[in-house]
């Protein structure tokens, strides 16, 4: 899938949040965004269940949880 640049005007304060909660799951803050993105869109309906762009399942209720073979 190919992707768009584009220029995203944020608040200080959110963009430091969003700076600490990406180094805390080990991603850029842009990979953070998108996954939040794809999140909301997830718990919207507005986007099937899926693998996110990392790979991860959906946390959020209602979201596909990944089977336990235990």
């Amino acid at each position: 899938m190919a992707k768009k640049a584009f220029a995203l005007r944020i608040d200080e304060q959110v963009l430091a949040q969003l700076q600490s909660w990406a180094d805390a799951e080990f991603r850029s803050v842009n990979g953070q965004i998108e996954y939040l993105l794809h999140q909301a869109l997830l718990h919207s309906g507005r986007l099937k269940a899926t693998a996110s762009p990392q790979g991860e399942q959906s946390d959020l209720p209602g979201a596909t949880e990944p089977k336990s073979d235990t």
